[in-house]
């Protein structure tokens, strides 16, 4: 019996340590966040030189600094872009809409990590066998350069959509 249960013990450590081991992980420690799309809807966008149509989804520590128009927002706060190939509909040419999946980014909000990148930090995970972005830690340069534009805006593009 006791055989059995320290059996049933290591099987189940094993399969622990497999799961962690199959988690999605950028090269600079970001973690892949599953949840992303029932996170709340920030706005959508386009990305011309890239032919995306994109969304922008928050946690909920984001969107409620967002929706009270605080800034910088505060850390915990997780931003998601969400991309697909833009295409025209087969039906009716006039209408872009989704097509094949692209990538998903993540900007992870803490202001003593991450201090050297405007206190943000950023993942890529791309295709639908969402490969880790980056040969090391140092694409978050190529990232962040991008966002030094926006620096006066927390290092973010993306501005809550208005609705009546």
């Amino acid at each position: 019996m006791r055989g059995i249960i320290l059996a049933c013990v290591a099987t189940l450590l094993c399969a622990g340590s497999l799961n962690a081991a199959d988690r999605l992980v950028s090269p600079n420690g970001i973690s892949y966040f599953p949840e992303y799309m029932t996170w709340k809807l920030i706005a959508p966008s386009y990305r011309e030189d890239k032919g995306h149509i994109r969304i922008i989804t928050g946690n909920g520590i984001a969107v409620a600094a967002l929706q009270a128009g605080k800034k910088p927002l505060p850390d915990g706060s997780v931003l998601a872009k969400v991309a697909w190939k833009a295409e025209k509909h087969p039906s009716f040419p006039v209408a872009t809409v989704p097509g094949a999946f692209a990538q998903v980014e993540f900007m992870v909000k803490d202001s003593r990590k991450y201090k050297s990148t405007g206190g943000w930090g950023f993942a890529r995970f791309v295709g639908n066998d969402l490969k880790p972005y980056g040969k090391d830690a140092g694409f978050v340069s190529e990232c962040f350069g991008c966002h030094i534009p926006v620096a006066k805006n927390d290092y973010l593009f993306t501005k809550p959509v208005k609705t009546p």
